[in-house]
């Protein structure tokens, strides 16, 4: 019998580490809630959650050297998906009450301030998968839960989008880099068929 695959959910001091250990094990891996640098690069799979501001996620992430493991292990064509806050911590910058804060820049974009009437947009929203989706094969039609004030505005072929007072990215799949600003591991089964998708792709 094939062993299951390993992930790390990266534990940098932010985002719902153990309701995402959960729904990662619930769908068939072998999950770690760890800020272990060693077990974040040799993982099947990695997971970068986050909740909060982008400054104190990112320096969180850099706290422990999680920028250069996420590079480390794109470059080594090894999977990470990064969740919510983990997601917007990626792209090459982020802009929260006019403070400017760089990512990880291994997406090209930059987090603002969604133009909404109301903010934070929270809860379940449809979403508009990218041509071909892997992540989304199957939840094409579904709905999936959101908490956030802040997004990046559509820049590319391979990103799901969602609308909330303007279009944002809603996810995105990038080769073995994989994105939800929403929380799939609090969108009931919709998120958990997204989760298993994701973990199948690792074996």
């Amino acid at each position: 019998m094939k062993a299951a695959p390993s992930v790390v959910v990266l534990d940098y001091g932010s985002g719902n580490l153990r309701s995402a250990q959960r729904a990662l094990q619930h769908v068939g891996a072998e999950v770690s809630v760890t800020d272990d640098v060693g077990a974040a690069r040799e993982c099947d799979g990695l997971v970068v959650p986050g909740v909060g501001a982008f400054a104190a996620c990112m320096a969180g992430v850099r706290g422990v050297d999680g920028d250069t493991v996420v590079r480390d292990r794109l470059a080594a064509q090894r999977p990470v998906l990064g969740i919510c806050v983990g997601m917007q911590v990626l792209y090459d910058a982020g802009n929260e009450h006019g403070v400017e804060t760089a990512g990880v820049g291994v997406l090209a974009g930059r987090v603002e301030r969604l133009h909404a009437p109301v903010l934070p947009h929270m809860g379940w929203n449809t979403v508009t998968p990218a041509a071909g989706s892997q992540l989304f094969a199957g939840v094409e039609d579904e709905r999936f839960y959101f908490v956030h004030s802040y997004a990046v505005a559509p820049t590319g072929e391979d990103e799901t989008l969602a609308e909330h007072g303007e279009s944002f990215v809603a996810g995105v799949e990038h080769g073995v880099l994989s994105a939800t600003q929403f929380h799939p591991e609090k969108s009931g089964a919709a998120g958990l068929h997204l989760l298993q998708n994701w973990v199948l792709s690792l074996s």
